[in-house]
């Protein structure tokens, strides 16, 4: 029975690491989003701190109020944050942009956020994921998975193998 026992709580702790690769790396690649981390209390309570965001690519349609979004601070430059679309209007020279702010701030941000500013909106978001995604760089990440990936097929052949081992002894147990 302990080893019944042993055997569904391996695969249950399979399941569960391949759920959160999948989810962190797998989906947001094959999707063309992009995974962030909230690093800060300003979309509290909906996104604290640690959860990991997914944000899909979206157009300026895609975007409206109520529309969280990730955006550089500046074009071209690698700064982003998550705020919440909270009005949506036309600059001075009839262009669109954003007033966003977070959802834990009183006022709004105080710049409007242009089209080519913006990363992507909310797709999904996983509490506490983020802090993981966030203590390894692309590559360390990227050998991680390959890592465990190899690591969770062989503990799942190792699986599969010992239960077909048993099979037999037991069939040549009720032969004999």
């Amino acid at each position: 029975m302990a080893r019944w026992g042993a055997r569904v709580l391996g695969w249950m702790v399979i399941l569960a690491s391949l759920a959160a690769l999948t989810v962190a790396v797998l989906v947001p690649r094959l999707g063309g989003a992009t995974p962030y981390e909230i690093l800060t209390g300003s979309m509290r309570p909906g996104l604290p701190p640690g959860t990991l965001v997914v944000m899909k690519p979206a157009g300026p349609d895609d975007i409206g109020v109520g529309s969280i979004v990730t955006y550089q601070l500046r074009s071209g430059e690698p700064t982003v944050v998550t705020h919440r679309v909270v009005e949506v209007r036309q600059s001075l020279s009839g262009d669109v942009e954003y007033v966003t702010q977070g959802d834990a701030n009183s006022v709004a941000d105080e710049l409007p956020v242009r089209p080519e500013q913006v990363r992507g909106t909310l797709w999904y978001a996983v509490p506490q994921l983020g802090r993981v995604n966030q203590l390894l760089n692309g590559d360390q990440r990227q050998t991680l998975v390959y890592l465990a990936a190899a690591g969770l097929g062989g503990y799942a052949l190792a699986m599969y193998v010992a239960a077909l081992r048993d099979r037999r002894r037991r069939s040549r147990t009720a032969v004999s």
